[in-house]
């Protein structure tokens, strides 16, 4: 008999309804009853990916219909699953937004990886207008399966039962009720990214005290059982036996896909090191990565660590394989121009960051480009900016085909950009060809 686990979605009709605090709860609820599960994030995201892994004790991975084909999704959502006990995806935006008109949205994801979707619906200050519109969501596209709703900012207990009728004359299941109250965004709010583990097992013990009370957990549980998707494995590529050196910081270089390092420790040896440390990278790297994070604030002390950044600076003149991302990439530029002074970097890349405030503004968006017959996808989402004579390598697009004004570089043998890339489907090394 095949084994199933309960699997499915957290969505919402639009952003700020819960979606993020609904999941972190029941992903805290399941594990506090010693169930593993195995957290998603729909689209780009890598905050919500951390807020997840804290509460669970184990890598969320993205979900993106733009950033990777249809078949990659379905593989990387299978392959993670097969040693869970509970999947639990959280969506992103509406749950008919995506990149353009539906597509790339959470219920585009939801329908190709059939799961059952659970509506996270602010109700505050509604209560039969909600049916409507509810009923709308529920007919627009029957391929899509709304299965359940959890109300949030449930003012009164007049109010539940208002929302009770509206639940109960769609012909849909309540799987909780959420109050209006500040003690769940102060509990939402209180695991956040820098804790202790003394925190952080305290915030999820919270979070799952208050899912228990205010959610059907049992409900869940029972109902979304699902069979172990068909273990459509990652295909394992021969290891190239790299060395491979991975910048890892909790701020100044966090922002990582979760497919990357594993895609990383297929092709060779994986090895991490923290560029605030005063040790120079080892004279055997084949491929340094410095993914995105906020080296902005750590600049004094990632600029001091000259054994460091030198041992960089040399492996990158010598022809050295580098893939800097957004922090990675700010990182490796001549330094960072603040309201306060210059604060000097790597001085491999031929220009300067600024982050005063008067420069400040904020560049969002998926992005596309192409490096030989490679077709690299990604998504851009910052604040800072470049200043200086920089000239980009290659033309930057947005989902919808347009040129946009991000620049992507070819550096000796470095490529960086502000833009995170995904690389699930790549072969890394034409990235350098």
């Amino acid at each position: 008999m095949e084994r199933q686990i309960a699997q499915f979605m957290i969505a919402a009709p639009m952003s700020g309804s819960g979606k993020t605090t609904v999941s972190r709860m029941l992903m805290a609820a399941f594990t506090q009853r010693g169930i593993r599960v195995q957290p998603y994030k729909c689209g780009p995201d890598y905050i919500d990916t951390k807020f997840h892994a804290a509460v669970c004790g184990r890598d969320s991975v993205n979900l993106d219909t733009f950033m990777a084909s249809a078949p990659h999704v379905k593989r990387v959502y299978a392959t993670y699953a097969q040693d869970a006990e509970t999947c639990i995806v959280e969506g992103m935006m509406g749950l008919f937004d995506g990149y353009h008109h539906a597509q790339g949205s959470s219920g585009e994801i939801a329908r190709l990886l059939q799961l059952p979707i659970i509506l996270v619906v602010n109700a505050r200050s509604m209560a039969f207008t909600l049916q409507p519109l509810l009923n709308g969501l529920l007919r627009y596209d029957r391929k899509t399966h709304i299965c359940g709703i959890i109300y949030n900012n449930v003012g009164s207990p007049r109010h539940r039962k208002l929302l009770q009728e509206v639940t109960e004359q769609l012909g849909i299941k309540c799987y909780g009720y959420l109050p209006h109250n500040n003690e769940l965004e102060t509990t939402s709010r209180y695991l956040g990214l820098d804790f202790t583990e003394a925190e952080a097992s305290e915030g999820c013990r919270r979070l799952a005290t208050l899912a228990e009370q205010h959610l059907d957990v049992e409900g869940l549980i029972a109902d979304m059982k699902l069979p172990i998707p068909e273990d459509r494995a990652l295909t394992l590529k021969p290891s190239k036996g790299w060395n491979i050196m991975v910048a890892r910081n909790k701020e100044s270089f966090s922002f990582i896909y979760k497919e990357h390092i594993d895609l990383l420790n297929r092709m060779g040896n994986v090895r991490y090191f923290d560029p605030e440390e005063k040790k120079s990278i080892p004279s055997d790297t084949d491929l340094l990565y410095l993914p995105g994070g906020y080296p902005e604030k750590h600049a004094r002390a990632l600029s001091q660590a000259r054994s460091c950044i030198g041992s960089i600076r040399r492996y990158a003149e010598k022809g050295g394989k580098i893939l800097a991302e957004c922090g990675g990439m700010i990182y490796l530029s001549e330094g960072i121009e603040t309201d306060k002074g210059f604060m000097p970097l790597a001085g491999v890349l031929p220009f300067r960051i600024t982050v005063r405030k008067a420069d400040l503004r904020l560049h969002l968006g998926y992005r596309q480009f192409q490096i030989g017959k490679t077709i690299i996808r990604g998504h851009e989402f910052h604040y800072t900016n470049i200043i200086g004579p920089a000239k980009g390598n290659f033309t930057v697009k947005n989902a919808q085909g347009e040129t946009v004004s991000t620049q992507v570089f070819r550096h000796h043998n470095v490529v960086a950009s502000y833009t995170h890339l995904y690389l699930g489907e790549t072969n890394i090394e034409n990235l350098f060809r």
